[in-house]
């Protein structure tokens, strides 16, 4: 059995969100946080999950994230930094990174980025783009009409062989990238698609919570 890491970064301020951090926010009986820990726990496959989280609710993640799996470390000013604290824990080969903002992620999507993890080194979960894409200019001015037959939306989890990832991390460490892939498009390293689901959203809005809590 290919042991794997998670990652589930938390270093943001929830700025988009309100007063309250989205992540601490409740659906049902769970904060955001667990329900998206849980998915990932219940898994043989998974023995560490490491969360950079952000420091002014660290404390309170230890005080509700009880399981020992859990590794949780302080986050750093961007995403890639502290995913790249994170990357400096992961013990296992394979490495699942994952937004905690995003709980509802399914059981069946955690296993089919794991299994074409190990395929291919390096997959992101993504969706197919249905909305019609437009080019605007500064002005407002649209430009084109975007071909969406090629076009995807990127989800999480992304997964990676832990060398790879951590590599490309090292070698842009300098950057601002937001998501982990575009480092290794960077680099010209492959990186292929795992389907997602259009409810696996991430929660931004307030609109958003309430969604999950209908669907959940």
């Amino acid at each position: 059995m290919n042991k794997f890491s998670v990652i589930i970064t938390a270093g943001g301020t929830s700025t988009r969100y309100g007063k309250e951090n989205k992540l601490l926010e409740k659906i049902n009986d769970k904060t955001v946080i667990e329900e998206t820990v849980f998915k990932f726990s219940e898994f043989d496959e998974i023995d560490e999950i490491i969360i950079p989280a952000n420091i002014q609710i660290k404390d309170k993640f230890k005080n509700i994230l009880k399981n020992s799996k859990i590794v949780i470390i302080e986050g750093g000013s961007t995403r890639q930094k502290s995913v790249y604290n994170a990357l400096k824990y992961v013990k296992n080969n394979y490495v699942m990174i994952h937004d905690g903002a995003r709980p509802l992620v399914t059981k069946e999507i955690i296993k089919n980025t794991m299994n074409a993890t190990v395929k291919y080194d390096a997959v992101s979960v993504m969706t197919k783009t249905t909305d019609t894409i437009k080019e605007v200019d500064d002005s407002g001015k649209i430009i084109r009409t975007i071909d969406r037959s090629k076009l995807y939306n990127t989800q999480t989890p992304q997964g990676f062989k832990t060398d790879l990832i951590k590599n490309a991390h090292e070698k842009l460490i300098n950057g601002n990238y937001t998501d982990d892939c575009s480092m290794l498009e960077e680099l010209n390293i492959p990186v292929y698609i795992v389907n997602g689901s259009y409810t696996n959203i991430k929660i931004t809005v307030k609109n958003d919570l309430d969604f999950a809590k209908i669907y959940i």
